[in-house]
């Protein structure tokens, strides 16, 4: 059970999460076209899901660690996936997109990119002693990430307009670049998209496995 303190925590992050989310997603919608993520295209529309997504599952989670209510496998499942996914949102944000990008860094981009992935981990952190997902569960957090590189595929081949004269997201999901699917170039995105892809499987693997070393380490001192 979580201590008093530790619900505190959990519902007060999950309330920053919460606001982050909605206030980050409704300023990029009106923010322009011609801002990163900005404007009411497509990518917009999947843009708003996730976050709404991301808001429900907080919720949720309030509902049921804080009324007492037990908290079966499949949402501790869905909870340390989302965890996972949020975490590469982050990643790829700050150590990919933001440095190739002069404009990404807006209060918009920080709310729904920084702020929401930092207090998503830490809220992860702060209930997880009432978790028991098994090590053979980490491969469930590619699940997202493989519906998004589909999105994202059928939106290249649809000839969606992410942006202005892009019909890519992200410049690692440009298919038609100069290093294609498998091949390598001096300039971005330096390696083919399945390369980026298979490389960002692995990283979730890996942080996933992290993450539950971690909340075993965290059960143990409790």
């Amino acid at each position: 059970m979580l201590s008093i303190i530790q619900k505190r925590i959990s519902y007060l992050l999950k309330i920053i999460v919460f606001f982050s989310a909605f206030i980050g997603t409704f300023i990029s919608a009106y923010s322009g076209r011609h801002s990163f993520m900005g404007g009411s295209r497509v990518f917009m529309y999947f843009t708003i899901q996730s976050n709404i997504a991301i808001a429900i599952i907080c919720l949720l989670g309030f509902i049921f660690i804080h009324q007492g209510r037990s908290v079966g496998l499949p949402w501790q499942i869905i909870k340390f996936v989302g965890t996972i996914s949020i975490t590469l949102t982050g990643v790829v944000f700050c150590f990919v997109l933001a440095p190739a990008l002069n404009t990404a860094w807006n209060i918009q981009n920080i709310l729904t990119h920084v702020v929401v992935p930092v207090m998503s981990i830490m809220d992860f952190f702060v209930v997880s002693s009432t978790f028991n997902i098994a090590k053979k569960y980490v491969l469930y957090v590619i699940i997202p990430p493989i519906l998004y590189a589909i999105y994202a595929g059928i939106g290249y081949v649809k000839g969606w307009e992410f942006a202005d004269g892009y019909n890519y997201p992200y410049f690692f999901l440009n298919w038609g670049s100069e290093a294609g699917a498998f091949g390598f170039s001096d300039e971005l995105p330096f390696m083919g998209t399945a390369w980026w892809i298979l490389a960002l499987f692995m990283f979730l693997i890996v942080i996933g496995y992290i993450y539950l070393l971690i909340v075993d380490r965290i059960k143990k001192k409790k």
